[in-house]
């Protein structure tokens, strides 16, 4: 079983060869890894002493959380291209971090999103999960509930409950407020509300959020990814998952310089 396991889109050609210089630096140092590519079946085997290392945007780490939350192994995202929020190691230092990753096991932990659908099955969200529209050109109303206490009804595009991680995504493209990575707590952000409540409400990770479809049915997404339908009168839960994402970040990592990056670029 590599210690190293290298995750990345099969359309990334630079993280294929990046990913091969790397494993090749890296057998010099005596360190065993892989490469797999996240859109292709592998029979790549993984464990909680495996360190997962994403290469590429987002999207590639968003899918490589996954795969090292399902193991309890730790996680370290390369940036390769434009700056995003998430990414915090540049190409260029990738074999160096590595290094300095597997020689130290230090991490941080990153609150996730455990959501219930009402036929029993369970989802894993690293960034959020959205109560959304089901039908193009109409809204749907979502009535919120946080530990069972009714709190607002929107009448909106969608709903969504984000993790601090994921509040700097679509939260924030929302007009949610971003929140610090590693504190705890959830974000409940409406979609283009209309005529209704536009503001975010922050509750702490403790709390049990459920979201209810009133009038018309609805789609349920998590990570960018839809897992499930809501007739009217149908709800979702979500809660903190009982196992945080294990991140392994850059000592440079700054959000304040991030946040300003990304908005001269024009990526948030």
């Amino acid at each position: 079983m590599p210690q190293v396991l290298f995750t990345a889109f099969s359309n990334r050609l630079d993280a294929t060869h990046i990913a091969e210089r790397a494993k090749s630096a890296l057998a010099g140092h005596g360190v065993t890894s892989a490469f797999t590519q996240l859109d292709v079946p592998s029979g790549t085997s993984v464990s909680s002493d495996t360190l997962v290392v994403s290469l590429g945007g987002d999207g590639t780490f968003l899918r490589s959380a996954h795969l090292a939350h399902g193991h309890d192994a730790r996680i370290l995202a390369v940036n390769l291209g434009r700056v995003g929020f998430l990414l915090d190691v540049p190409a260029d230092d990738v074999v160096a971090t590595v290094l300095r990753a597997l020689s130290s096991n230090d991490f941080v932990e990153r609150l996730a999103l455990e959501i219930q659908l009402e036929d029993g099955r369970s989802h894993f969200a690293m960034n959020e999960v959205v109560v959304e529209r089901k039908a193009a050109g109409h809204m749907v109303r979502v009535t919120t509930f946080v530990d069972n206490e009714e709190f607002f009804t929107y009448s909106a595009d969608g709903v969504m409950v984000s993790t601090p991680t994921g509040s700097t995504g679509y939260n924030f493209s929302a007009g949610g407020p971003m929140v610090e990575a590693e504190l705890p707590a959830m974000i409940v952000t409406p979609v283009a509300a209309h005529f209704t409540i536009d503001r975010s409400i922050v509750v702490g990770e403790h709390r049990t959020i459920r979201l209810r479809a009133e009038s018309k049915p609805a789609v349920v997404v998590a990570d960018s990814h839809v897992i499930g339908e809501l007739s009217p009168d149908q709800s979702v839960t979500i809660r903190r998952s009982p196992r945080a994402v294990r991140v392994v970040r850059s000592p440079n990592f700054d959000m304040g310089v991030r946040l300003r990056a990304s908005l001269r670029e024009g990526h948030a």
